[in-house]
């Protein structure tokens, strides 16, 4: 989504703002199609402060089932047509139209591989994969159960980064300086995602080495 269709949307989201639309707009976020949930997440936070006509916690957990919907469109879609099609689905025009390649099909199966199920925890944090890494877990028969509560322990903790900036926005910048502000902070909720990120591989790395550490003995 390009800067002035997102801030074409923005405007619109402002004024149409609700419960519906947040969960709507975050199964699309969540499915192949390329959608940012920061222009959806904190405005909807910051309107739930401003005019009190929704809740900041439901905004999070709305967002949070969206996404869970969405991440599962993916799932099912992979599980159902194998790799082969999902590959020559990312290689079309279509695919190319929605922000899909080969290459970022194959980060996501070599990022899967690599973490297992808590890569769907981890990967709903992180720009470029967050949208893909349900693929993997679908190509790869991940248990639905499993699949389902990684995907929405993710999708909560960085919703609930979304809207602790919305609610702090609100209390600092006017609606008219809304967008810029979201779009001035998108590069440091990327940067907390990746740190959270950090944060996880190492403490799965620590993990792994005590468990072979106590193994050895």
């Amino acid at each position: 989504m390009d800067y002035l269709n997102a801030a074409t949307f923005f405007d619109w989201f402002v004024n149409n703002a609700s419960y519906l639309f947040v969960f709507v707009f975050m199964v699309i976020e969540s499915s192949f199609i390329p959608f940012p949930s920061e222009v959806v997440v904190p405005p909807a936070a910051y309107l739930a402060v401003q005019r009190g006509d929704m809740n900041v916690f439901m905004v999070v957990l709305v967002a949070t089932a969206g996404a869970v919907v969405g991440a599962l469109i993916n799932y099912v879609i992979a599980l159902l047509i194998g790799r082969p099609i999902v590959y020559a689905f990312a290689n079309s025009r279509f695919g190319h139209a929605c922000l899909i390649d080969k290459e970022k099909v194959e980060k996501a199966e070599k990022y899967f591989d690599r973490h297992g199920a808590v890569s769907t925890f981890i990967g709903r944090l992180i720009p470029a994969v967050r949208q893909l890494i349900s693929i993997p877990a679908g190509l790869a028969r991940m248990n639905v159960g499993v699949f389902c509560l990684f995907t929405a322990l993710g999708a909560l903790l960085w919703n609930a980064i979304l809207g602790f900036l919305g609610w702090w926005l609100a209390q600092h910048v006017t609606l008219d300086e809304l967008y810029e502000a979201v779009e001035k902070y998108n590069g440091y909720l990327t940067i907390a995602g990746l740190c959270i990120l950090g944060f996880c591989v190492l403490y799965i790395a620590y993990s792994a080495f005590k468990t072979k550490k106590q193994t050895a003995r």
